[in-house]
């Protein structure tokens, strides 16, 4: 009878740790996707506390990060899992890295802010905000994925990151046409460029944990191709 109790209280602080994994990975979405939205508020406000804090605030994800990794540390050495609960760990980590990476263009978005407010505004902004929001659309999505091991919105999610390309490319031509038309908007349109394409960079770390959700659920890779297009413009 002792030994079932040991073996039942194993289980439950194995499931409970896995817990804290996962709610520790939920915590850094979030925290990177509000990341985001402050990012492109403060550029849009021409908020340059707002900016600093955003930038201030990267240290808090880090952190997170940082614990996800002693976490599956402890859990790889003390549990060695196997199988499903291998593929649960491991992915944790992969996902809490490519968190990390957005909420590092958050804060590249907030700098640029920083900069792009000693310049009028220019119209072009709408297009960041709209990419913006798609992009957080589509963070929200993937965690609740994530939490919920929910393979159809994963996929739903994959694909959906075309979107974010398109807008892309479109918001990159009309940066060109503004910058020819008049020359004093080039500084600004530059600016607008370079955080446009941490978005559409996201909107790939968004994908990269689409494909890890996959894999978690099913073992195997998320098969098919997103088209990127021939075409697809750099700052």
């Amino acid at each position: 009878m002792a030994h079932d109790k040991d073996t039942a209280h194993t289980v439950k602080s194995y499931d409970e740790e896995l817990a804290l994994l996962v709610n520790t990975i939920a915590l850094m979405g979030t925290l990177a996707e509000t990341q985001l939205a402050n990012a492109v508020q403060a550029m849009l406000q021409r908020d340059s506390d707002l900016a600093n804090q955003v930038v201030a605030e990267d240290v808090k994800i880090d952190e997170l990060e940082q614990d996800v990794h002693k976490r599956v540390v402890r859990l790889l050495a003390l549990r060695q899992p196997v199988a499903i609960d291998l593929r649960h760990i491991v992915i944790g980590l992969k996902v809490s890295s490519d968190l990390e990476r957005i909420a590092d263009y958050a804060t590249n978005l907030a700098k640029r802010s920083i900069v792009l407010n000693q310049f009028p505004l220019v119209n072009p902004v709408t297009g960041i905000v709209r990419m913006s929001r798609l992009a957080q659309e589509l963070i929200r999505d993937v965690i609740s994925a994530y939490i919920e091991r929910d393979r159809d919105r994963a996929i739903t999610t994959w694909r959906r990151d075309e979107e974010v390309d398109e807008m892309y490319i479109s918001l990159f031509r009309e940066l060109v046409t503004y910058m020819m038309e008049d020359p004093r908007n080039i500084t600004a349109c530059t600016h607008l460029m370079f955080m446009a394409k941490n978005i559409e960079r996201i909107g790939d770390h968004v994908t990269n944990i689409a494909e890890s959700i996959h894999f978690l659920i099913e073992g195997t890779p998320l098969r098919g191709r997103r088209s990127k297009g021939e075409m697809h413009p750099s700052p």
